[in-house]
């Protein structure tokens, strides 16, 4: 007994071929290109974490590439230089993060509002800096930071952004900068996506606009926050762009200030390229780990 009307039962086997083959075309260079630039590196950096430059007899013979297994990954965590560095993203992201999501979340309210002027001109606005490459973007700063070329400092009084004590606030500064405008997009466009009728009942319900934004808007766009809280947190823990432009002028950061400026330095710095992958690897399950926490929270909430 055949089921279907006739038009579906003449479709036979070359017709399903060909649907499989659209979807294939379609899907087939997102996977294409996932592979090469994800997949394969992360596969390459495993294979070289694996491995390391031995030198034969009293240093004299050439190096040669020994297998280590795990070793790599345990002179890795047992390096404080490594350690050390989430601290930093710590202290980072405890700064970085409310202030960015709060930043953005507080601007799309405003821009939302009916007390919002020139709305287009200040969307542009605040998403210019975005746009700016990170390398420009630190050096745009590292000259603001500056004593004596920067007017801001000498209007400060010679204020010392890059000691010590205090690049870290500089740090998060420039991030700040390059991203809440970005952010704050992503929350408008979720904010316009809210139904009208759903806020025409707030106001008749007598919701004046700080409670309507807090209690009706905020929950509804609750997923497009939870997604950027995650992308931040993979974020900031592969800082590396703004810290690097500012090492050479600032006695607060080092050569390994973050874990990806470890890697970096191993790599290029002391040609370890089997301690730097094992460091790379080592972040990357940890942005893998930390997504999937978050992810989980965000779904429970």
């Amino acid at each position: 007994m055949t089921t279907g009307t006739p038009e579906t039962q003449a479709r036979g086997p070359g017709e399903a071929w060909r649907r499989r083959g659209a979807i294939l075309l379609f899907v087939g260079p997102f996977f294409a290109l996932f592979a090469a630039v994800i997949v394969a590196p992360l596969a390459y950096a495993v294979y070289l974490s694996l491995f390391s430059e031995k030198s034969s007899g009293l240093g004299f013979g050439g190096a040669e590439t020994v297998f280590v297994g795990l070793g790599n990954y345990l002179d890795t965590l047992k390096d404080r230089a490594f350690t050390d560095g989430f601290l930093v993203i710590l202290g980072y992201c405890v700064l970085y993060i409310p202030l960015m999501i709060g930043g953005a979340l507080a601007l799309a309210l405003l821009l939302d509002s009916g007390l919002a002027r020139a709305r287009k001109f200040f969307q542009l606005a605040l998403f210019m800096p975005h746009v700016v490459p990170g390398v420009i973007a630190g050096l745009i700063w590292l000259y603001l930071y500056l004593p004596g070329i920067s007017p801001i400092v000498d209007l400060l009084g010679g204020a010392g952004f890059l000691a010590g004590d205090k690049v870290l606030g500089s740090v998060v500064n420039i991030a700040l900068w390059e991203w809440v405008g970005y952010n704050m997009i992503i929350y408008f466009a979720a904010l316009q996506a809210i139904p009208a009728e759903v806020l025409e009942a707030a106001r008749m319900d007598g919701a004046g606009a700080v409670r309507t934004a807090l209690s009706v808007k905020v929950p509804l766009i609750r997923g497009a926050v939870i997604t950027t809280v995650l992308f931040t947190i993979i974020g900031s823990l592969q800082l590396f762009t703004e810290p690097m432009v500012l090492d050479n002028v600032s006695d607060g950061i080092v050569s390994t200030w973050t874990p990806n400026m470890y890697a970096y330095n191993e790599a290029f710095g002391n040609n370890d390229y089997g301690q730097a992958g094992a460091a790379s690897i080592i972040l990357a399950l940890l942005a893998a780990v930390l997504s999937y926490v978050v992810t989980r929270w965000g779904n429970r909430r």
